[in-house]
């Protein structure tokens, strides 16, 4: 069949949706289209509503639909592409982000009378005050020898699909008992496309304790939860799950008019972020570790046998690409920990530099901070600004910075925070590789590859390791979801049989490689083996200041 059609993907980040258009045959972009949500995380205040606690972290479903209406049209103008051209569709989302609906999928945050209640509306990934239901979660999965607790390394997370259903049911059961549905945002938006609800593998294996072959675990565990808990997967999720690139439908005609598709168009099911992007990366093989980093990292690893690794967010038969295992690892913040330093911690001399120098904040920090050896500013960091998500799992860690003094200067404390991102990828690398788990080498893709050779170049000296990049990082998850939705059109309809076809044609690399340097290294490993000492002191119990401290300041916040 000849493949002279293209394939939309559709990657809904944290902050945006971006969507591309891609040729099937070579996966070279024909167009996109970034559209901002318009109420973006919704972590202080409700729009039109009351004040969120602190760890709170939600979005509004408008806001997904919102890029579907704006950016497909925009995106296949962009193109200069036909709809009869698109041969099919693919959708990723950041997860777990699950939201309360309706049997008919109306989202409850979107009727009137649930509009200000916090519990209604999604709860996006980093929603974290769920801490107290993953916390119980893993204690009965552990009294109980559940399997999904060494599958899941050991803890359950906060951010996960049943950390924050149990939380609504204890918080606001009056939303609970709304609810017909609770469903990750990734699976809702293919019910909209289409009008079929299918909910994924992905999602479910890595997020909601579901285990291929076996299902979820016994109403007994549910019951043991909660006692109204018990029938929460009869009366609120289902069981049935379909595997990644079978196609869900075809587009409604809803959805055709409004993005200006064909009717009928192959809908893929949902997917994850980054799950998506592995294959996106030509990564279909054990060996090669891909990081998708952000505002968060994802570390994904492919592997041919099963392994418990300490601390993963799951280890899952068929989880990334068939017929092999797929781990995941993370680190619940990176983006985000120098976003906030370029926000609170710049001084005003540093500002008055960049506008002298025409330049952007982070370029300048850059500049003085590359200037530096590995180990000359003194500082070591902990990367735990948004809780731990590898390979602890622990929400209510904080960060640390040590080694300060009246000479510090900005950059130096910029360069500690880039080091420590990359020693917290190295405890995951030791991590697999103590469970038999090679890491060969490393693919980055997202926004940080495409910013910040700096930064990439650090992560190469830390890690001791080469880092390819993919040839478009930041389009990697949508290029996948595009890859995904070649697959649910399948090669009859000009698309692909099977996503390791689609890697091989639509998948590409840069040429260029982050190579460690020797010494650096050396200097790194140094310094490693401190941050791993202070990760064990204040992140295994050695001393609990950091879970001391907030429960001070959440009850300070309280009265």
């Amino acid at each position: 069949m000849k493949r002279d059609g293209f394939a939309i993907g559709i990657d809904f980040g944290t902050e945006s949706g971006r969507v591309v258009v891609v040729r099937v045959r070579d996966g070279q972009e024909a167009g996109s289209c970034i559209v901002q949500y318009p109420d973006g995380v919704i972590d202080e205040r409700l729009p039109g509503g009351p004040r969120l606690e602190a760890d709170w972290a939600l979005q509004n479903p408008a806001d997904y639909l919102h890029v579907l209406e704006m950016g497909v049209p925009k995106a296949l103008k962009t193109a200069g592409v036909k709809p009869d051209r698109v041969i099919g569709l693919g959708t990723d989302f950041t997860a777990s982000s699950p939201l309360p609906v309706l049997r008919d999928g109306t989202p409850l945050c979107l009727l009137r009378r649930y509009h200000t209640k916090p519990h209604a509306w999604v709860k996006l990934w980093k929603h974290h005050s769920a801490q107290p239901e993953a916390t119980r979660i893993t204690e009965i999965g552990s009294e109980r020898g559940e399997d999904f607790v060494e599958i899941y390394g050991g803890r359950y997370s906060s951010e996960w699909f049943f950390s924050k259903l149990l939380q609504v049911l204890n918080e606001a059961p009056e939303i609970y008992d709304a609810c017909d549905r609770f469903i990750e945002a990734a699976d809702w938006i293919v019910w909209q496309l289409t009008g079929e609800e299918k909910r994924n593998t992905c999602t479910a294996s890595y997020k909601a304790m579901w285990v291929k072959g076996r299902g979820f675990p016994s109403r007994d565990f549910f019951g043991a939860l909660h006692p109204r808990f018990e029938n929460v997967i009869a009366d609120k999720v289902g069981q049935t799950f379909y595997p990644l690139g079978w196609r869900a439908g075809g587009l409604s005609a809803k959805w055709a008019k409004k993005t200006r598709l064909r009717e009928g168009t192959p809908v893929s099911i949902g997917n994850v972020d980054a799950h998506v992007s592995v294959p996106a990366v030509t990564v279909i093989r054990p060996g090669s570790m891909v990081m998708i980093m952000g505002t968060s990292t994802c570390h994904m690893l492919l592997g041919e046998d099963r392994r418990m690794v300490e601390g993963m967010c799951g280890t899952v038969e068929d989880g990334i690409v068939p017929k092999l295992w797929g781990y995941e690892a993370g680190q619940s913040a990176v983006g985000d920990i120098f976003a906030w330093f370029f926000e609170h911690g710049v001084p005003a001399a540093l500002e008055r530099e960049a506008r002298r120098l025409k330049l952007q904040i982070p370029a300048v920090l850059e500049r003085g901070a590359s200037r530096l050896a590995p180990g000359e500013s003194g500082l070591l960091a902990l990367d735990w600004w948004n809780g731990n998500r590898s390979v602890l799992v622990d929400a209510d860690l904080t960060g640390l910075l040590v080694g300060l003094r009246l000479s510090t200067r900005p950059e130096e404390i910029y360069r500690a925070l880039v080091e420590a991102t990359a020693f917290g990828t190295r405890q995951i690398i030791e991590t697999f590789e103590a469970a038999e788990l090679p890491v060969t080498d490393l693919v980055a893709c997202g926004g940080l590859p495409e910013r910040s050779p700096f930064l990439m170049q650090i992560y190469a000296d830390v890690t001791g390791r080469e880092i390819r990049v993919a040839s478009q990082p930041l389009t990697c998850p949508a290029l996948g979801s595009a890859m995904h939705g070649a697959v649910a059109a399948g090669g009859v309809a000009g698309g692909y049989d099977s996503i390791f076809e689609a890697a091989q044609e639509m998948a590409h690399l840069r040429k260029s490689v982050y190579r460690p340097n020797r010494d650096n290294h050396a200097v790194y490993t140094e310094l490693f083996r401190e941050y791993q000492a202070l990760h064990d002191y204040f992140g295994r119990g050695g001393n609990n200041v950091m879970k001391r401290l907030k429960e001070i300041k959440m009850q300070q916040n309280r009265s």
